[in-house]
């Protein structure tokens, strides 16, 4: 059990049987009345953020989440196969468990898989990725005014906006968090 009080940003909480990362908290010690703990929680296993507020001094539950390095091997229909670098267990995740991350996998990548008890909750994938563009039409020249963009499809499926100089087999830089193109590797 920890208090509100020690709360910081990305302490993770076990909270009415639902596992939350602190995103943001404030203190606020009012001229009248009780001190109390203004949270923001973002769900672990759904992503979704809550604002709660805490009475100063309440405790709750600390979540231990264990993060292993996992090397991704294939997938078959829905499921996705990952092997423990230290142990080389292999382990089955759905593509429910991985949110996005299936968008930027591949073969032989090795990520962060976050497990509580036992069970995955969450993967950390790196900031960015380096794709192949699989198909994308040609950018005509003098068409480069105001940076204009063009559709491409890259290796794993995904579809980004590219600078116009961008041609097939190109291999770019795609930023995780957004799914933007950020540049040539």
């Amino acid at each position: 059990m920890i208090s509100v009080n020690d709360l910081r940003t990305g302490l993770t909480l076990e909270i009415e049987g639902e596992i939350y990362s602190v995103v943001d908290f404030l203190h606020v010690k009012p001229g009248k009345g009780a001190a109390f703990v203004r949270t923001k929680l973002k769900n672990i296993r759904t992503g979704t953020t809550q604002e709660r507020t805490f009475r100063a001094g309440e405790r709750v539950a600390r979540a231990h989440i264990e993060t292993k390095q996992m090397q991704y091997l294939y997938s078959s229909g829905s499921d996705y196969f990952f092997m423990d670098t230290n142990t080389y267990d292999q382990v089955a995740l759905q593509a429910d468990d991985l949110g996005d991350a299936p968008k930027y996998l591949l073969e032989n990548m090795t990520i962060g898989i976050q497990f509580y008890q036992g069970q995955a909750v969450g993967v950390d994938l790196p900031t960015t990725v380096n794709l192949k563009v699989v198909q994308t039409e040609p950018g005509f020249r003098g068409d480069t005014a105001q940076g204009a963009t063009k559709p491409a499809t890259l290796e794993t499926g995904i579809t980004v906006q590219v600078p116009l100089f961008v041609e097939q087999d190109d291999v770019i830089k795609v930023d995780t968090r957004t799914g933007e193109y950020l540049s040539r590797a």
